[in-house]
C-alpha cells in the first residue's frame, strides 16, 4: 500500500496551493430570475406571499447568509410587489453588508413583536394566505398567526423545493469547485497515515487542508473512523488510534460560495483481508448501479433500488436489515447538504436535469467495519454525471 504514509502532515499542509479556478459567485440577475420563480410557484399553491426564515432558503434568494436564531428574520415575498426582508435594527449595517437583492427593510427593536411587522406588510399587500418556509421554527409560525389571525397559512415546502432542486450551471460550477476541493483534501489525508496517528489528528489536518486549498470555513463537518467505528454510519464516541489492517472511513466537505461537498472514502491501513476486499467491491458495485440507473424521468426510489439489488445479490440486507444498507442511497444536495429529493423508497420524484444527489449505499457488518464510498452526481438531459471520480479500488482508492 505504497500511497499510505508516504509523507507528513507539515509537508502536505505546505505543499497545497489555494485553487487557482474559483467558480463565480452567483449574480444579482440571477437572484432576479429565482425572486421571479418564487412568485411564480406561490402563485401556482394559491397564496400571496412566501416567507421564507434564515438559513439556506434566505440564503439562495437573498445571500444573507445568517443561522436561524430565536429573532426572527425573514424575506416576505409578495406574489406582486417588492420583497420585504424584516430583521433586528441592530442588525442593519451587517444586513445592508450582505444582502444581494433590491428589498424593502422593516426593521424591528428587540421589545418589539416582529410576527407584527409581517402582519402590516401582508395587509399592505392584499395577503390573505402566506406560503411558509417548512424550515422555519414553530414559534415563529405561531406569532405570525397570533399576529394575523384571519390569515391563512400553507406550506410552502412545493416553492422552496420547486426552486432550489434543480440546479443552474453557476450553482454546479461552485459545487464541482468544493467538491473537486474536497477530493483533493482526502487524497493528501491518506498520505500522512501512519500507525498509531489518532482519528483526531486527522481531522484536524483535514480542516486545515480544507482552509489552505480555499475553503476559508475549513471542514462543514468532518468525521474519521478507524476500525469498528467505520461500523456506525455517524462513527463512535472516542478517539483512537490506527492499527495494522483497521479499516479507515473518512467523510468530510467544504463549502463555496454557500454550496457543499460531502465526500466518503473507505480503504484498508494495510493488506485488505479477503472479506474486506469482497465487501468493498460489492459496495463499488451497489455505487455504479445507483449511477447506471439515474435517468431523465426515472423515479428517486428507482435509484435506491438499483443499489440495493446489488448488495441483496451479494447475500446483504434485504431491505435495511444488516449486514447491508442501513440508510438511503443518497440524499439531494446544494446549500443544504441533506436537501430534497431523496434517493430512498417512497420518493417518487422523478430525476431532472440539474438535480444533484449523494450516491453512498453503505455497507454496515454490524460491530465489525462498515464500507461507504460517496461521490456526487448531477442530472443532464443524457443522463447522470459525475462530479469527482468514484474510487477506483480498494487497493487505489485514488487512481
Amino acid at each position: 500500500m505504497g500511497w499510505i504514509g508516504i509523507s507528513t502532515i507539515e509537508r502536505e499542509l505546505r505543499e497545497i496551493a489555494p485553487w487557482d479556478n474559483p467558480a463565480a459567485p452567483i449574480t444579482h440577475g440571477e437572484r432576479a430570475v429565482r425572486i421571479e420563480q418564487g412568485r411564480r410557484l406561490t402563485r401556482d399553491i394559491g397564496a400571496d406571499a412566501l416567507l421564507i426564515g434564515a438559513g439556506a432558503s434566505l440564503r439562495y434568494f437573498t445571500d444573507v447568509a445568517w443561522s436561524a436564531s430565536e429573532r426572527l428574520v425573514a424575506m416576505l415575498l409578495p406574489v406582486r410587489g417588492q420583497p420585504i426582508v424584516i430583521a433586528p435594527r441592530f442588525e442593519l449595517g451587517t444586513l445592508e453588508a450582505s444582502l444581494a437583492i433590491d428589498a424593502d427593510l422593516r426593521l424591528w427593536e428587540e421589545d418589539e413583536n416582529p410576527a407584527a411587522l409581517v402582519a402590516q406588510a401582508l395587509a399592505e399587500v392584499g395577503g390573505a394566505s402566506l406560503a411558509i418556509d417548512p424550515a422555519m421554527a414553530y414559534m415563529f409560525v405561531t406569532r405570525i398567526a397570533a399576529a394575523a389571525p384571519s390569515l391563512k397559512i400553507v406550506d410552502a415546502s412545493p416553492v422552496v423545493d420547486g426552486c432550489r432542486m434543480t440546479k443552474s450551471s453557476a450553482e454546479l460550477a461552485l459545487m464541482q469547485q468544493a467538491k473537486s476541493m474536497t477530493l483533493e483534501v482526502q487524497r493528501r489525508a491518506a498520505r500522512i497515515l501512519h500507525t498509531g496517528i489518532r482519528a483526531s489528528e486527522v481531522a484536524r489536518f483535514l480542516d486545515e487542508a480544507h482552509r489552505a486549498i480555499g475553503a476559508p470555513g475549513g471542514c462543514s463537518f468532518v468525521t474519521v473512523q478507524f476500525g469498528r467505528a467505520s461500523a456506525f454510519p455517524h462513527g463512535l464516541p472516542g478517539d483512537p488510534p490506527l492499527a495494522e489492517g483497521d479499516v479507515v472511513l473518512i467523510d468530510t466537505g467544504c463549502t463555496v460560495d454557500g454550496y457543499n461537498s460531502d465526500i466518503t472514502r473507505t480503504y484498508i491501513f494495510g493488506v485488505p483481508s479477503a472479506e474486506q476486499r469482497r465487501v468493498w467491491e460489492v459496495e463499488q458495485a451497489a455505487q455504479q448501479a445507483a449511477f447506471d440507473a439515474a435517468a431523465p424521468g426515472v423515479r428517486c426510489e428507482s435509484v435506491d433500488a438499483a443499489a440495493r439489488a446489488v448488495l441483496e445479490k451479494a447475500g446483504f440486507g434485504p431491505g435495511y436489515r444488516l449486514p447491508g444498507l442501513p440508510h438511503r442511497t443518497g440524499h439531494g444536495i446544494g446549500l443544504s447538504i441533506h436537501e430534497p429529493p431523496y434517493l430512498v423508497r417512497g420518493d417518487t420524484t422523478p430525476l431532472q436535469p440539474g438535480m444533484c444527489f449523494s450516491n453512498e449505499p453503505m455497507i454496515v457488518i454490524p460491530d465489525r467495519f462498515g464500507v461507504r464510498l460517496e461521490d456526487h452526481f448531477h442530472m443532464t438531459e443524457m443522463g447522470a454525471r459525475w462530479f469527482t471520480r468514484p474510487s477506483p479500488s480498494i487497493d487505489a482508492p485514488f487512481g
